[in-house]
């Protein structure tokens, strides 16, 4: 059986079926998906803003925040490949590696503090496309990351507002970021990104 990710076989679903094992046993996708929203909604008021450092482990911690009522692996390496469309994410066998690579790119570049805006847009662009290829667990990805940049976002004296942008020129976006076109992106941020006034 053939997922929506295309990964074959998949011990994150329940048997001839593309819907998540889960701890409320939901085996209807439609159900599952308005719990899903349902939970993630509550559990990402519960996060607060945190300042750096930002690694890895800080996005592990916001995806197991938003999912650990639904799912038993929230906030843990996938341990299949996953693809989407055209688009192959990180082997689950790197993800670690790259993304040490990449917080730690971050942490050089001071998590994008002090930039005047249109540098920080830019920045912002490349890290975000960059961190979304790694797509490090099996689903939410997109949620856990957002959090995230929302609060690189706030420790530089701005904020990410994204409820205006469709999901066709979101992803559109991100695939364009996938093979290191960061124009479409930039875009995005540059309407999204507003100065928090003091």
């Amino acid at each position: 059986m053939v997922d929506k990710y295309g990964t074959g076989d998949d011990p994150y679903t329940y048997k001839s079926s593309d819907v998540l094992i889960n701890k409320f046993d939901i085996q209807d996708p439609m159900i599952l998906e308005e719990a899903e929203k349902e939970f993630t909604e509550l559990a990402a008021l519960s996060i607060n803003f945190k300042e750096p450092p930002y690694t890895f482990e800080t996005l592990c911690d916001i995806h197991r925040t938003l999912f650990s009522d639904l799912f038993e692996w929230a906030g843990v390496i996938r341990t299949i490949d996953i693809s989407k469309g055209t688009s192959r994410f990180c082997s689950c066998e790197f993800i670690e590696r790259e993304s040490n690579k990449l917080f730690s790119s971050l942490a050089k570049d001071s998590f994008l503090e002090g930039l005047e805006r249109a540098l920080f847009i830019k920045k912002l662009a490349e890290y975000y496309c960059d961190i979304n290829v790694l797509h490090p667990f099996r689903e939410g990805n997109g949620r856990a990351q957002r959090i995230l940049f929302e609060h690189i976002c706030i420790n530089s004296g701005y904020n990410l507002n994204l409820s205006g942008i469709s999901v066709k020129e979101w992803t559109d976006a991100n695939i364009l970021g996938y093979h290191c076109d960061y124009s479409a992106m930039e875009k995005i941020f540059d309407r999204c990104v507003s100065t928090i006034e003091a």
